[in-house]
Parts: structure tokens; sequence; C-alpha cells
């Protein structure tokens, strides 16, 4: 899976250099086995995040991205069109990616984060639980109707300096409540620009959702 992750980052127009920060040697392992670039990091590092900014810190880049290891099906425009948020706004420190759905069970399945936007697409916040909560609704087709549910994907668009920062800030209530990095940056008062992207991706939180994907890769 890390390999296929690596594979579609390589084919991103945008990005210049691909690294896989690991705390584990089997990855490690793996990677060096297919010729790809790794480093090793502390093993007590808490986030993602958290991860790539240890390991670009002596880095020169301006903009820092994260690929999460679990989004084997990530697709390289997807990659592009997050990175160009912050090329095209100077003002943006953080960009993500996110999707309309009309899936039941994505709107219910807890390990697909949902988000909520503002009317510049900045995110409001991100939630396991389904957000917004369509209180009358009866039954679940209803919560549709007129109504736009967003689901995240596993990316995230650093400024470099502002990575570096954002390792300052003390893990948050609410990130250790929904286990999600990003809502660090929410709870210290920054904003995370979000592309709404037509691109499609299935992150592996379960062994059901690896077969899914074994099973797209197999008829592909």
């Amino acid at each position: 899976m890390i390999q296929r992750v690596y594979e579609q980052a390589k084919q991103s127009r945008l990005l210049t250099n691909i690294v896989v920060a690991t705390d584990d040697a089997r990855i490690e392992e793996e990677v060096l086995s297919f010729g790809g670039s790794v480093q090793m990091t502390p093993i007590d590092i808490q986030s993602g995040s958290d991860r790539i900014a240890f390991v670009t810190k002596n880095m020169r880049a301006d903009i820092v991205v994260n690929i999460q290891g679990d989004e084997p099906l990530i697709d390289p425009k997807m990659i592009d069109q997050t990175i160009q948020l912050l090329l095209d706004d100077k003002n943006a420190v953080v960009g993500t990616a996110v999707k309309r759905t009309t899936s039941h069970q994505d709107v219910f399945n807890a390990n697909i984060v949902k988000v909520v936007l503002d009317k510049n697409n900045y995110a409001l916040y991100f939630s396991r639980s389904p957000i917004p909560c369509i209180r009358d609704a009866k039954k679940d087709e209803e919560w549709f109707d007129g109504t736009i549910f967003y689901k995240h994907f596993g990316i995230y668009v650093y400024r470099a300096d502002f990575l570096q920062q954002y390792t300052t800030f003390k893990q948050s209530a609410l990130e250790s409540a929904e286990k999600l990095e990003q809502l660090r940056i929410l709870e210290n008062g920054y904003k995370i620009k979000c592309a709404i992207t037509d691109y499609e991706s299935l992150p592996v939180d379960t062994q059901e959702d690896l077969q899914k994907v074994i099973e797209y890769l197999t008829k592909k």
C-alpha cells in the first residue's frame, strides 16, 4: 500500500521531492526495497503532520504536503489541486481536499471524516460524526434534502513556516476527542482552506476497506 501511495505522489506535477516519514522499521525496509526515499522519526511523535514537520525542519521548501499513507487511490490531480490552493491564495496557510457525498454509508461511517465549510470554502469543523446534523430527518434519505455533505481526504498542504509553528501547539481537546490532527489548527484560531474536488479516493482504515481497494485495482 505504501508503494502505491508513493507511486501516485510521484505522478504529481507540482511535488519536487517525496519522502516517506515513519517510525516503523518494516515500512522503512519496504520503501527501500522499491527504491523510495524514507526517513525514520521518533516513535513518540503524535500525528502525521508532527512527523513531517520533524522530517522537513531542515529542508529547503516553501510548501510541505502531508499525504497520508492509507490513501492508495489518491489521484495525483487531487494532490496538485490542493497544492494550487496555496499557490493561488497567499493568505492561506493550510489547504486540504474535500468532496461532496450523497452516500448514507459515508455520512454515518466514523472512519470517514466529515467537514462543514463557510461560504469561502474554509473549514468550520471536521468530525467523525454526521455534520451538519439534520434535526428533523425521520429517515436516512431525508438527510440529503437540500443539504450538502462533504467528506475529507487525507492530504494537507502547509506553508513550511506554519508547519513548524503547528508543532508548538499543544495537542488540543477536540483533536484528542475526535483523533483528528487538523482540529488543533482550528482550535488555535487558524483557518484551513478546502479544495472541493471531483476526484475520488478510498482511505484504508479497516480490512474491509483494503479488500475494496484490491477489488477496484483488480478490475481496473
